[in-house]
């Protein structure tokens, strides 16, 4: 419970703040340079290639994310951001329910309202639709504001239930905050890294296993490979080819949302690899008798990092 209340505190000052994290912040030190360099979930989609190179916020969606989370102090925008590209695309999704209709489950617009709970919490936005509409951007995440703020959403301690009152699994809980966190420290994320760390979110919990590439256990290699082939990138099998195959950050570079981060004894002597998040957080399957899980990406061994791009 500590490590994700920590956790939560620095999403709050991450996305709040806006802050951008630099390699140097992260680990503590610049990344090396190599010698050889120079819910309903529809629509979801590293580095620049992959499934969905485009940027996952549509234009205007960062600006109005921002201008509704201010109606919550504490409220990070980013939580609104990965909410919308969970249930919609942020709009973007052709799926029924979002533009017009219901869904299967009876939820409409772009942030998946079911009709009580937009008619409870409906609130208009500026220049929303009047009365409050479910398919009107505006008013969709005034509203999603508006119902978070309600159920604890304003405070570290709060922000999870909040997000599980929104929709009652955990692994949507633990989505939202990944991608939120990445958010917070890249807003123009690509859809290619939100497909890939949408993958390591859902693996959280999931038993570490030597050798084991999914489902039900994964080793580090494994659990970035199988994430990155989510998102249409291939992957060799183990950690030192996985940092070989690069390409890798300069020196000084700051690492982003979907990188991947190598630790071990040199570029020849990589042990280990995590999948980058934001904040200082990874996500990583660390060691046998362990689980999936957010890590610090700040280990006093790590050797670089690299931006896969298909």
């Amino acid at each position: 419970m500590g490590k994700m209340v920590a956790f939560l505190a620095v999403l709050v000052a991450v996305a709040v703040a806006g802050a951008v994290v630099t390699a140097t912040a992260v680990v503590g030190q610049s990344v090396p340079v190599r010698a050889d360099t120079g819910g309903p979930t529809d629509g979801v989609g590293v580095g620049g290639g992959g499934s969905d190179p485009g940027p996952a916020l549509p234009t205007g969606w960062q600006t109005l994310d921002r201008q509704a989370a201010a109606t919550c102090p504490g409220l990070p925008w980013s939580v609104l951001a990965a909410i919308g590209t969970l249930e919609s695309a942020n709009g973007a999704s052709t799926a029924p329910g979002v533009r017009s209709g219901t869904n299967p489950a009876g939820a409409e617009g772009p942030m998946q309202f079911e009709p009580a709970t937009f008619a409870a919490y409906a609130t208009v936005g500026p220049g929303g639709a009047v009365p409050p509409s479910p398919y009107d951007p505006v008013d969709a995440v005034y509203t999603a504001a508006a119902l978070l703020c309600t159920d604890g959403g304003g405070s570290p301690s709060g922000l999870a239930g909040a997000v599980l009152a929104y929709n009652h699994a955990q692994v949507y809980v633990d989505t939202v905050l990944t991608l939120s966190l990445a958010y917070g420290d890249d807003p123009g994320l690509t859809g290619t890294v939100v497909v890939a760390l949408s993958f390591a979110a859902a693996q959280l919990g999931t038993p570490y296993r030597w050798g084991g590439t999914g489902p039900g256990g994964f080793d580090c290699s494994g659990l970035t490979q199988a994430a990155e082939q989510a998102a249409g990138i291939s992957l060799p099998r183990v950690a030192q080819d996985q940092y070989d195959a690069g390409p890798a950050l300069s020196a000084g570079a700051g690492v982003l949302p979907g990188d991947l981060v190598f630790f071990g004894t040199g570029p020849t002597g990589v042990e280990h690899v995590g999948i980058y998040v934001g904040g200082g957080e990874m996500i990583d399957a660390p060691h046998t008798g362990a689980q999936v899980r957010f890590d610090d990406a700040d280990w006093a061994d790590l050797v670089g990092a690299t931006r896969p791009s298909g």
